[in-house]
């Protein structure tokens, strides 16, 4: 993972990067919920679980790249499976896409996990 990206941006960078994160992922779960509870159609619910799950793992900043790509999936997905909206599906997914390319910030699980290391060679 850490590979995929040079820095962990902190300070207001990374303070932006928690707050794009906080947005897009609570309204997507907030959609989501709302149609997998008011959906009857089993592939729409299933695209739904599928863009709350990926806002998820957004929101606790856990596997950010496949997390955003996922979200815009499942947002261009149900795009076209509900024509009576569509800006917020293409708002949605392009946040998706976003937080995909910009990666983890400092004060993410990614980080914790992934990030860079600090290796200290004791003295002889």
């Amino acid at each position: 993972m850490q590979r995929l990206f040079s820095t962990f941006p902190d300070g207001w960078p990374g303070t932006g990067l928690a707050f794009l994160r906080a947005v897009a992922a609570i309204s997507v779960i907030q959609h989501g919920l709302a149609g997998i509870w008011t959906s009857t159609v089993p592939l729409l619910t299933m695209l739904q679980l599928a863009a709350a799950a990926s806002a998820g793992l957004l929101l606790i900043c856990l596997w950010t790249p496949v997390a955003g790509v996922l979200m815009a999936v499942a947002e261009l997905c149900l795009l076209f499976s509900h024509p009576a909206d569509p800006w917020m599906h293409i708002r949605l997914g392009t946040l998706g896409v976003a937080l995909a390319m910009l990666g983890p910030g400092a004060w993410s699980v990614d980080a914790r996990l992934f990030g860079r290391k600090r290796i200290q060679i004791p003295q002889r």
